[in-house]
């Protein structure tokens, strides 16, 4: 199972969406998981590198790769076909390397935020990801959510993305979120993110690991 999280509107919480779900993934389900960090800041990455200094316990790899670097590393990642893996893909649209990371994608997950240009956006880039791999699953995050905050557009946006896949819970904009790290998830934000993770297991990967292992 390859998971690809994304969109190319900056800030949309990528990086962290990919870290807490790897948490929980590994603590709450028990399943195998690897993380190849394609973002260009290298968050996750560094996250990791940070966490071995400090000699705490690895629950999973990270990987640091480029898109260049993404045709072997599939192959590799293939002959281990246990793990669960999660992409932090790029925001840029405009690199023909995307391709084999789209082609190669069974699981499109996507946090956005109730605002025009972010939909605009995040719309974009389905719909080029929808003609490069037709048959993609694809989940969409709410995410950073503002309490009480009133959105004109919600109706429109669940609308239209709903045409393309699933929209979880809403993930809120919280603190905690900033204390996440590649060896855990503060417990305060597990009654938040079980939902939503719950959902994606529950319809893209309850068993799949299992059989594969």
């Amino acid at each position: 199972m390859l998971i690809i999280i994304g969109n190319q509107k900056g800030g949309a919480g990528k990086s962290t969406t990919t870290l807490s779900l790897a948490n929980y993934l590994t603590s709450a389900k028990k399943c195998p998981v690897t993380v190849i960090d394609m973002d260009y800041q290298q968050s996750v990455y560094q996250k990791y590198e940070k966490a071995k200094i400090l000699e705490n316990k690895e629950p999973y790899e990270v990987l640091s790769a480029t898109l260049e670097s993404f045709p072997v590393l599939k192959e590799v990642l293939i002959k281990n076909n246990r793990d669960v893996v999660l992409v932090d893909l790029p925001g840029k649209l405009d690199d023909d390397g995307l391709l084999a990371v789209f082609t190669a994608a069974d699981l499109f997950i996507c946090p956005f935020a109730y605002d025009e240009f972010t939909f605009e956006s995040t719309v974009l880039f389905t719909l080029v990801l929808r003609k490069v791999n037709p048959k993609i699953k694809m989940v969409f995050i709410p995410n950073r959510i503002k309490a009480n905050a009133k959105f004109e557009i919600m109706e429109e946006v669940n609308a239209q993305l709903s045409k393309f896949g699933h929209i979880t819970e809403i993930l809120p904009d919280r603190v905690d979120f900033q204390r996440i790290n590649t060896f855990q998830t503060p417990i305060s934000l597990y009654p938040v993110i079980i939902p939503v993770f719950e959902k994606i297991y529950a319809d893209h990967l309850y068993g799949k690991h299992e059989i594969a292992g």
